[in-house]
């Protein structure tokens, strides 16, 4: 019968923010289904105008997803029933813009998007630009710590570490991202700049991730 140890590795980081992501979310009715997205087309060309006006670039607006739905609402008939009527399509649309880490052209942004007619909500994170290389460093620290300990126990209980055999891992997508500060109001906008003229610092994001390493035992 083959012996084997089975190990968790664990791998964490700590890195400096240097990345803000801006995530916009935006919604408009109406009972005719060409104007519902007439509507969303117009608030989100009014976004873009608002954030040209700071010097960003038409497509530094990406969309993350749009959807419309069918709304209808709960009503009473003359007889005591209820029943659910038409109340016409909405059209959700979530965006996104992502800038270097400085908090003056946040101001500026949440300034603009403060006068704009459009008035989404918001929701401010702070990230890295190289999520990719955090990744790779988060899954080599998972390896070692694996490793590690697979070594200390075979020494423990007198045996000796053998050939790796298998490693599982989900190979899910790393979030390198803060916890996200929701901003749901023009008014919102306004008071957060303030915070944001002291050039405030966000901490270090801690990221991790596991991997599991089967290993012989001799």
């Amino acid at each position: 019968m083959e012996r084997t140890i089975m190990i968790k590795g664990v791998g964490v980081v700590s890195v400096k923010p240097d990345l803000i992501v801006l995530s916009m979310s935006l919604k408009s009715k109406d009972k005719d289904y060409e104007k519902s997205i007439l509507l969303a087309t117009k608030q989100v060309e009014e976004l873009r105008l608002a954030l040209v006006s700071v010097g960003f670039h038409k497509e530094s607006l990406k969309t993350l997803d749009f959807d419309i739905i069918t709304i209808e609402k709960r009503v009473k008939d003359k007889d005591g029933e209820y029943r659910y009527d038409f109340d016409g399509y909405e059209c959700k649309h979530r965006l996104k813009l992502e800038f270097g880490l400085d908090t003056k052209v946040l101001g500026k942004v949440l300034s603009a998007i403060a006068t704009c007619s459009a008035m989404p909500a918001l929701s401010i994170n702070f990230s890295v630009k190289d999520s990719h290389a955090v990744s790779v460093e988060i899954l080599k620290r998972a390896t070692q710590n694996a490793k590690q300990k697979a070594e200390i126990l075979c020494e423990s209980a007198g045996v000796k570490l053998g050939q790796l055999v298998t490693i599982d891992y989900n190979w899910g997508e790393i979030e390198v991202t803060s916890h996200a500060k929701y901003l749901s109001s023009s008014k919102e906008c306004a008071s957060t700049m303030a915070l944001v003229d002291m050039d405030i610092a966000p901490e270090d994001i801690e990221a991790g991730d596991t991997a599991t390493f089967v290993w012989e035992i001799i």
